[in-house]
């Protein structure tokens, strides 16, 4: 293990290498590991689970990689396979989306034993999806799923079990209180990542915010632009994605601007994702189903239309997951009715 991980491309934290330890000891005793690893947006959980992930096929068992999102697990898909390139590690991903003939073929691999690692969505909690030697079940944004979902997965073997959240239900917070569940705290962030700058916009300044939009674009720099809404209701008086999306096309001529929502099929999600990760978009003007699985660190910016509509853990998945290396800066717009900030704002 000591040989893999001095071959990474980065260097793990304190935080990390101590929540690594702390995991690692579990899945070596002779009881079920039954661990939460807790970690801002950013702070290098997935890494962590990775080398667990990679600790349980050296082991001669398979692991298992549980993700609430489509694009979440092609990203990790993604990650993985340049991980382990060098690596004897057979890694696939399992989604809704996969065709009927590759699910067939990754089934019977992993009934085979011939896939080590397995990532993909609630695909994976099928009862025809077999894991024989099941040993380690990692389940990311571990407040996305229901507790049937979770257990589904586990009863799939005997394996070590490990959540890993930014944002833990108050569920899981309870059970850790009583001693149920062990905690992990990646509570260090990697070198060189900067904080977050957060500020609430009154739309009256709509225009300097546009400005401000252009000089990242001209700096070749990438924009979020988030509604609560996909399209107009006649019930909330808020900004909806779909109109935002012709607006932004107007007042950024030039500019190459995308639109994601829930209601896009998933061949098309996954090419607005992969057309905004290459740069061939400057601004992606998206609902919340970027709330987790976004991973582009050249955006630098994220507006967030209508913020009172957010919880307080959906406005810090968002801009924190916003960022990773460089400083960003996040415009929270509230319609000019609202003269102050709600309480989610700010709480965050």
């Amino acid at each position: 293990m000591s040989t893999f991980i001095q071959g990474l491309p980065f260097t793990l934290t304190g935080a990390q290498e101590r929540s690594l330890q702390e995991i690692l000891f579990d899945m070596r005793s002779g009881h079920r590991m039954n661990r939460l690893l807790q970690g801002d947006v950013g702070s290098g959980k997935t890494a962590v689970a990775a080398i667990a992930m990679y600790a349980a096929v050296t082991a001669g068992k398979q692991a298992a990689l549980m993700v609430p999102t489509e694009i979440l697990a092609g990203q990790h898909y993604e990650a993985f396979k340049e991980m382990f390139a060098d690596d004897p590690v057979n890694v696939s991903v399992l989604t809704g989306s996969t065709k009927a003939a590759e699910r067939r073929d990754i089934i019977e691999q992993l009934e085979n034993k011939e896939v080590d690692m397995i990532i993909g969505t609630h695909a994976l909690i099928q009862p025809d999806v077999p894991i024989p030697k099941l040993g380690l079940v990692v389940t990311d944004e571990q407040h996305r799923f229901g507790v049937k979902q979770r257990r589904a997965l586990k009863e799939k073997g005997d394996p070590d079990v490990l959540f890993m959240t930014a944002t833990p239900i108050p569920r899981t917070l309870a059970i850790t209180a009583y001693g149920d569940m062990d905690v992990s705290r990646i509570d260090e962030l990697p070198t060189g990542r900067k904080a977050v700058e957060t500020y609430w916009v009154n739309m009256s300044l709509f225009e300097r915010v546009v400005n401000f939009i252009k000089r990242e674009i001209q700096n070749k720099r990438q924009v979020y632009f988030v509604c609560p809404l996909i399209e107009e209701s006649e019930q909330l008086d808020v900004q909806n994605a779909i109109d935002l999306h012709s607006q932004l096309q107007a007042i950024l001529s030039g500019d190459h601007v995308g639109l994601l929502h829930g209601r896009l099929h998933n061949d098309e999600k996954r090419e607005v994702m992969e057309q905004f990760t290459s740069q061939n978009l400057d601004v992606l003007v998206a609902t919340t189903v970027i709330e987790v699985g976004v991973n582009v660190p050249n955006a630098t910016c994220m507006v967030i239309y209508d913020a009172d509509r957010f919880g307080l853990a959906q406005l810090h998945q968002l801009v924190v997951a916003s960022v990773e290396v460089t400083t960003s800066r996040i415009a929270f717009c509230s319609p000019t009715r609202h003269q102050r900030p709600g309480k989610s704002v700010c709480a965050l």
